[in-house]
This record gives structure tokens, C-alpha cells and sequence, in this order.
């Protein structure tokens, strides 16, 4: 295994990017008149996964890193109600592939936590 040099070089980080492009995507449709309410909400709950790995990558100890990836995680929780509930409101039609990705990010992002934690 190679070293990291970059939060850039994390799976996490990469499929959680990937997370918001797909997310970016989907609410292209959303109505017009969500553009300053939902679709702002999720897109900004979905920007914060990546954007918290990355922050936390750039602090000096493990212990804030770990908090930001609290964050992170709290914000793909909250994106992941924010996608069902556009979804229930048949803004989004079919958000299976946005919740797998949510679901792949969470076991990424679970894994990394404990393998910082030294569980």
C-alpha cells in the first residue's frame, strides 16, 4: 500500500465526491421554486461529506480529524433524509443509486473512522 499523500488518494473521499456529482445531477429536476429550500439543502448536506474529509484531513491531530468525520457522517445522514423526503414529494424519482452510493460512503467512512481509532 502506497502512502497517502492527499485526502485526494481516500476511497472515501473519491466516493463521496461522487456522491455529490450524482446528487447535483438528480436535482437538475427538482421544481423551481425549491431552488433556494430543498434542492439547496441537499446539495449542501451532500457537498459537506466530501468537503468534511478533506477538512479534516488538513487538521494537525487525529483527534479533530475524527471529529470532522463525525461531520461528515452527520451530514450524510442528513442527506440521506433530505433524498427521502424529495423522493416522498416526487421530486426525485428513483434515488436507489443515490442511496446505495450514501450506504457505500457510510461503510467507507465507518471503516476509516476505526482504522484511525485504532479499533
Amino acid at each position: 500500500m502506497s502512502k497517502l499523500e492527499s485526502y485526494r488518494d481516500l476511497e472515501v473521499w473519491k466516493v463521496s465526491m461522487q456522491l455529490a456529482r450524482e446528487v447535483y445531477q438528480a436535482t437538475e429536476s427538482m421544481p423551481k421554486h425549491e431552488i433556494y429550500g430543498l434542492t439547496s439543502q441537499v446539495r449542501r448536506a451532500s457537498v459537506s461529506v466530501p468537503a468534511s474529509i478533506a477538512e479534516g484531513y488538513g487538521r494537525n491531530h487525529r483527534k479533530e480529524y475524527l471529529q470532522f468525520l463525525g461531520v461528515a457522517n452527520g451530514s450524510l445522514k442528513e442527506l440521506e433524509t433530505l433524498l427521502l423526503l424529495a423522493h416522498n414529494l416526487n421530486y426525485i424519482d428513483d434515488i436507489t443509486k443515490l442511496m446505495s452510493l450514501c450506504e457505500s460512503t457510510g461503510r467507507l467512512l465507518n471503516r476509516f473512522r476505526q482504522s484511525l481509532q485504532g479499533v
